[in-house]
């Protein structure tokens, strides 16, 4: 069994105030980060100390990942829903080729397969499978939306028709009344 990270034995607020305290730097100064992490932790009653190295890995990592999501709402924000289906499902095939190329090296090269690093790939995999899922009912819900105000709008197109059709006298009101009754709009 792999031993816990120093930084998953913190408490969450001073995690909070960790993540925020790098981003407010810019991702660097880790060193004076490290330091007044320690302190918090200090004057909090934990008898723990976490290193520059433990401090910088989690920084980077908080970093890769909020590029990661500028990125994705940059090519979602000019992406409309069918588009962004069709992201989702690219990077499905890209996460499976991924974990395919982690087991081929496990079995091949002997390589140790973390465990963490087996569950962080099935959370993501669920986690995207869960969001394609999502993202399929809002492109059916969309789809469903656009038929209705289509058909709407042909329904309110026909009526005023018929209702010119009846003031110009070119059709009479009863009629008029069974054609919108067979349409179903009477």
């Amino acid at each position: 069994m792999l031993p816990v990270a120093k930084l998953d034995l913190i408490p969450d607020e001073i995690r909070r105030w960790l993540s925020e305290e790098l981003a407010e730097r810019g991702f660097g100064q880790i060193i004076d980060v490290t330091e007044a992490l320690n302190f918090r932790l200090e004057e909090s009653g934990q008898t723990l100390t976490i290193g520059k190295t433990a401090v910088g890995n989690f920084a980077k990592a908080l970093k890769d990942q909020r590029e990661a999501f500028s990125l994705a709402e940059t090519l979602l924000a000019d992406m409309d829903i069918e588009a962004e289906g069709e992201l989702h499902k690219v990077l499905m095939q890209m996460i499976a080729t991924s974990a395919v190329h982690m087991i081929q090296s496990v079995r091949e090269e002997g390589n140790n397969l973390e465990p963490k690093d087996l569950m962080n790939l099935g959370r993501m995999l669920k986690d995207l499978m869960a969001s394609s899922g999502i993202r399929e009912k809002i492109q059916n819900d969309e789809r469903e939306r656009i038929a209705k105000e289509a058909r709407e709008a042909a329904r309110l197109e026909m009526e005023a028709k018929l209702e010119t059709a009846e003031g110009a006298g070119d059709i009479e009101r009863e009629a008029a009344q069974r054609a919108r009754e067979i349409m179903g709009f009477g």
